[in-house]
This record gives C-alpha cells, sequence and structure tokens, in this order.
C-alpha cells in the first residue's frame, strides 16, 4: 500500500470516530434532530425492517425508547471516487452494546455508508443489528 492510500484510510478512520461520536450522541441525547444526518433520500434498515428517507427515519426513531450506545470497535474505509462520483465517500463499520429502554444491553452491529454533502457528512445507508441472546 502506498503513502497516499495509508493517509485516505488513516483519514477515514479518524473520520470514523468523529461522526460515530456524533451520531451516538444525537441518537442517545439529541434524538430529534437525528434526521439532521441522513441525505433525504437516506436508507435505513433496522433488524431487517427497510425506512427510507431521512423524515420516515426521524418518524421511526421517535417512537423507539430512550438508548445508550457504548462503541466498543470501529473500522472504516474510503470508497474509490470510480465508483461514487467526485464526493469523498466512507465505509464505516461500527460494534458494541446498547441498552434500549429497561432492557438489559445487548450487542449491536452497525454499518453506514456516508458521504461528503456541502462540508457536511450525510448518511447514505445505515444498517443496524441487534443481537439479542436466545434463551
Amino acid at each position: 500500500m502506498n503513502q497516499s492510500q495509508r493517509d485516505k484510510n488513516d483519514q477515514a478512520c479518524r473520520t470514523a470516530e468523529q461522526f460515530s461520536e456524533l451520531y451516538y450522541d444525537c441518537m442517545d441525547k439529541k434524538r430529534h434532530l437525528i434526521n439532521k444526518l441522513y441525505l433525504d433520500t437516506g436508507l435505513l434498515v433496522y433488524n431487517g425492517n427497510g425506512i427510507s428517507g431521512k423524515d420516515n427515519i426521524q418518524s421511526f426513531y421517535a417512537e423507539m425508547p430512550p438508548t445508550s450506545h457504548t462503541v466498543s470497535s470501529l473500522d472504516a474505509q474510503p470508497i474509490s471516487e470510480f465508483a461514487v462520483g467526485q464526493q469523498t465517500t466512507l465505509t464505516i463499520l461500527i460494534a458494541g452494546n446498547v441498552k434500549i429502554g429497561d432492557r438489559k444491553p445487548a450487542f449491536f452491529v452497525q454499518d453506514f455508508t456516508i458521504t461528503a454533502q456541502e462540508d457536511k457528512w450525510k448518511i447514505v445507508s445505515d444498517c443496524f443489528r441487534l443481537q439479542e441472546p436466545t434463551t
């Protein structure tokens, strides 16, 4: 891997850390603003249920009990400009624990595709999967 690619990967990871802090702070403490993080045409797949459009995503999350997320690990990779045009686009994979309402904390994985739009990162797609233990 050449130095330029290493630099892009390092920048992607720094961006992912900043983005994840912003996203989970918004999700856990300022959920009424969550739609501002998505493109107008953003897509959310939450435990297999698809929701499209930032206003529909906002409505979906407004119905959820309070959450508290803890990120355990994350990784990010830049997506080739040949695949997405000239805007900078990243894929981010996050794993951690989430407490939803008064339920016990559970493991989750979430992956995002985010793109730079007018000097802000916007979510193109978001896939969340809760890993609840079976008893």
